[in-house]
């Protein structure tokens, strides 16, 4: 005798409830590769960016349910960049050769994500989105078309932030400093944005002295940047060189008042220094005030990501950067490289219902997308905008470190920044 088994009675032999049942997640994965530095000068930030993803991911995974993200639930391949362009590249190949990955998240520092987009993604119509490059070369190449449309970046570029460090350090009274720069992409690409800006607004370079990461010792590259007794220092690089630079300036008798990059404002580095050395530490970086997905994010982050706190450097824009690919996933209603990159801009659209990280805030991105109607995601750093080179056009923060804290004190507009650009020599 054969017996027809309902549904409900199917899932109770099985030991489930047909609510569990129907909440079980798909079977199958989305597979998105991540190249990000784990180890080396730029680890920290790599680390803590995965961390990110791991929560985006898991969150849009739980928001999809059953039904999963355009079929699948998402999931990441990590590979480490060891900091380092020529390692970066070849586990970029291995995914997108060997792993057959439509899209990509990375790489960290601009010297990694350079020779990935040239080399890799770009020629292979790979979608890549790096949540920390900041690098104007990068707007470069698309410009000249040699990202094919490809890249995409969660953070500002150092054309406008080098501007906006300018107009900060005047506003603190830092018209005279000297400047220590990693020697790479970004520490030079940084400089010269610095140096035209600072400058045209009547601000004096005593000095400027380039560095290599991983140094054992920067006792040489200090002391010359200490001549001319400079009453200020701006420190462009990485949060491990930059602890042991700025602790050999404050061995070596520099005056304790600083001007840092977006990627100091770390616990790590701060812990490292000594929160008593940088009363008078300013920088800036770009994003918004809170907003309910900072919120979010400040409240979800730290208790999953081993260590690290929601300022973490990258970990915001990396969770940012994996939130948009996967309501790109979803939008694109599969995981071809096309359909994902022509969506990044679908579910950034300035005329989309705001949706914010969150379980709610992206079931109803999925509702939204299902029911083909507009999408605004605004995330930890706000809500962004992509332009036709994949760059992102939104505010800076201006903050201090007051009580070993990184306290935002002020915002400037991309009005403002670019107000001051128009106004500087060619």
């Amino acid at each position: 005798m054969r017996f027809l088994l309902s549904s409900m009675t199917v899932a109770v032999l099985a030991g489930l409830s047909p609510l569990t049942a129907s909440a079980q997640a798909p079977s199958c994965s989305h597979t998105v590769g991540m190249v990000v530095s784990l180890t080396g000068p730029a680890g920290r930030f790599g680390q803590a960016a995965s961390k990110s993803v791991d929560l985006a991911f898991g969150e849009l995974n739980k928001a999809a349910g059953a039904s999963g993200v355009a079929g699948c639930k998402l999931a990441v391949d990590l590979r480490d960049a060891q900091s380092q362009g020529s390692v970066a590249v070849d586990q970029a190949r291995q995914l997108v050769d060997l792993k057959k990955v439509p899209a990509l998240i990375g790489g960290i520092i601009s010297s990694v994500s350079i020779p990935i987009v040239t080399s890799v993604t770009g020629p292979a119509g790979v979608v890549q989105i790096s949540p920390a490059s900041t690098s104007p070369t990068l707007t470069k190449l698309a410009l000249e078309g040699k990202t094919n449309g490809w890249f995409f970046r969660t953070i500002t570029s150092d054309a406008l932030q080098g501007t906006a460090a300018a107009k900060y350090a005047i506003d603190q009274g830092m018209k005279t400093l000297t400047i220590i720069h990693v020697n790479n992409d970004f520490g030079v690409n940084m400089l010269a944005e610095f140096k035209r800006a600072f400058e045209a607004l009547g601000g004096r370079i005593i000095s400027i002295t380039p560095y290599n990461a991983q140094q054992s010792s920067y006792n040489a590259e200090v002391t010359n940047a200490l001549k001319g007794d400079p009453p200020a220092l701006y420190f462009i690089g990485y949060p491990g060189d930059g602890t042991t630079i700025v602790r050999t300036w404050i061995q070596q008798g520099g005056p304790q008042k600083f001007l840092l990059n977006d990627g100091m404002n770390a616990a790590d580095f701060i812990k490292g220094v000594g929160p008593q050395f940088l009363a008078n530490a300013f920088g800036t970086s770009s994003g918004t005030n809170k907003t309910p997905s900072t919120e979010f994010f400040a409240s979800a982050y730290p208790a999953m990501s081993g260590g690290f706190d929601a300022g973490a450097p990258a970990a915001d824009r990396a969770f940012d950067a994996a939130a948009i690919l996967g309501l790109a996933i979803a939008h694109a209603g599969k995981f071809e490289a096309a359909a994902i990159r022509d969506s990044i801009r679908k579910v950034t659209d300035p005329g989309g219902e705001v949706v914010h990280a969150g379980p709610q805030g992206f079931a109803r991105a999925f509702q939204l997308i299902k029911e083909k109607k507009p999408v605004r995601y605004s995330g930890v750093i706000g809500a962004v905008q992509f332009d036709k080179n994949g760059d992102i056009v939104g505010p800076f923060r201006t903050w201090r470190i007051v009580n070993g804290e990184v306290t935002t004190v002020g915002q400037m507009t991309v009005e403002d920044v670019q107000a001051i650009q128009a106004k500087l020599p060619k």
